[in-house]
């Protein structure tokens, strides 16, 4: 019994560990940081989120904070409690499960007036690369004597 947990753990430790190594880490808003005036949606539009990769939010400390937020609180600029604002300036964040991800800014006017919000879209772990070919084997020789 314990060797098949066992078998079952390393399984999935074999699946999921190559595709996290491969995870890839997006500073949002590239050289431009996490700030106003800035069209996230253009910057994530050509990107493909995986579980296990990264989005980093740098900005300077004291001037922008991030929020993780639902659809609804995205669309309306809901700020939520300041205790779950992550304020650091360098904050990073694993994709942890597929699907719609939403984060704003929640410093003044900065989302609703300004646009600092951020929404996309994850999928499952990334693909593996395809394995090498595994090429034939050579027919056995017939050797005569």
């Amino acid at each position: 019994m314990a060797s098949k947990q066992i078998a079952a753990f390393l399984t999935m430790v074999a699946v999921v560990l190559p595709s996290l190594a491969m995870a890839t880490e997006y500073i949002v808003g590239d050289a431009s940081g996490w700030t106003i005036l800035y069209d996230y949606q253009a910057w994530a539009e050509d990107k493909v989120f995986h579980v296990g990769d990264k989005l980093v939010f740098q900005y300077p400390v004291g001037v922008h904070n991030v929020f993780k937020v639902d659809g609804a609180a995205f669309a309306n600029c809901t700020v939520p409690p300041p205790d779950q604002a992550l304020t650091s300036g360098n904050d990073t964040i694993t994709l942890g499960s597929p699907g719609n991800k939403w984060y704003i800014c929640g410093v003044g006017q900065h989302c609703s007036q300004f646009g600092q919000k951020l929404a996309i879209t994850v999928e499952g772990l990334s693909p593996e690369p395809a394995p090498a070919p595994i090429s034939s084997p050579e027919k056995p020789r017939k050797w005569k004597f």
